[in-house]
């Protein structure tokens, strides 16, 4: 993220969701909830309202502030997406962006 302002929250949030919808062909009408969290620095807009923007309407969604890790990757924001799939997880695609690729070194293997 690359300031602490709606816009950028906004923005970031709604370049995540929709990777990850197109990455894994997630239809909205199977998803059960999404959580959204934001790191302790990120504090200028709620990341739901990205979803709801974007049509997420009838959708649940939360947010929550991730821990306050001293290591951790500032200006971060995290979406766990809760649908139903016949998918097995190994075909499910995680999606980093903005220099989050780091947050799973195991990803790659």
């Amino acid at each position: 993220m690359d300031a602490n302002t709606s816009e950028a929250i906004l923005a970031g949030t709604k370049e995540l969701l929709q990777r990850m919808v197109d990455s894994n062909q997630i239809d909205k009408e199977s998803v059960a909830c999404v959580l959204l969290t934001a790191t302790p620095d990120l504090n200028a807009e709620f990341p739901a309202l990205a979803a709801r923007q974007l049509g997420w309407t009838d959708v649940a969604l939360m947010c929550g502030q991730e821990m306050g890790v001293p290591h951790g990757l500032p200006r971060c924001i995290r979406i766990l997406i809760l649908y139903n799939t016949d998918k097995r997880p190994e075909e499910i695609t995680h999606v980093y962006i903005r220099g989050a690729e780091g947050l799973r070194e195991d990803a790659g293997k």
